[in-house]
């Protein structure tokens, strides 16, 4: 049996309904909203609905042998080998960004950043807090940019309220339309891009894909449109 995890609500789950279903692989819920798994309409298929942040996990672990999610959520949780990017689904835009207040009208760009950072270590005695749940891609930005004298902070909730409340200076947070970064009288500096996230179709290393159902593995290539679902180094 193939396993594919699906994220289990909102957007991401009909996004990835439908992309399937345009390609002739219909999926669905067992049951209640709240059953985590379901049915396809390809024998030797089974859609597992999961959080898009647990999937990575999940591929990691080898629970789950394909799985739809944000390419910012596996580059910041899994190393490269532990996954194959198979097809860029076209859907599930979004972009991690660095901001900071309005206010800060001379912080454009990182070295900006960078120089504000070591002034407020000299004023307030402590690094300037950057709110975020990105922890590894934001530190990787930064470092790779120079940038220095600020710490990172935990951030589950509503990141971009951080600065208004008083828990952080900046922030780093995941935007689509930047109406919330807006609203809450943020901007982006103008080179703090830190990735562009989209949803992917990935392939787990680790997954035992030997009882994979044949019919099943070339019909899923078939309609995904690539040359093999098998990881080159996964177990088959």
């Amino acid at each position: 049996m193939i396993r594919i995890g699906v994220p289990s609500k909102g957007r991401l789950m009909e996004d990835t309904f439908r992309w399937f279903g345009q390609r002739g692989l219909v999926m669905r819920r067992s049951g209640a909203d709240r059953e985590y798994s379901g049915t396809a309409d390809l024998p030797g298929v089974q859609p597992v609905f999961l959080s898009a942040g647990e999937i990575p996990r999940e591929l990691a672990a080898g629970r789950i042998h394909l799985g739809v999610t944000g390419s910012d959520l596996v580059r910041e949780q899994l190393m490269e080998d532990e996954v194959t990017e198979l097809v860029r689904l076209g859907f599930g835009h979004a972009d991690l960004v660095i901001a900071v207040p309005n206010v800060w009208i001379d912080v454009e760009t990182l070295d900006d950043l960078d120089a504000a950072a070591a002034a407020f270590r000299a004023a307030h005695g402590f690094r300037l807090r950057i709110a975020t749940k990105y922890h590894r891609l934001v530190r990787e930005f930064l470092t790779a940019h120079v940038v220095a004298d600020y710490q990172l902070v935990d951030s589950q909730g509503a990141t971009e309220g951080t600065v208004k409340n008083g828990t952080a200076e900046a922030i780093a947070d995941i935007t689509s339309s930047g109406e919330t970064l807006r609203a809450n009288h943020l901007r982006v500096l103008s080179d703090g891009l830190i990735h562009s996230s989209e949803a992917v179709l990935w392939a787990s290393r680790s997954a035992d894909w030997s009882n994979a159902d044949p019919e099943a593995l070339e019909h899923l290539a078939q309609l995904t449109g690539v040359a093999s679902l098998l990881p080159a180094d996964g177990r088959g």
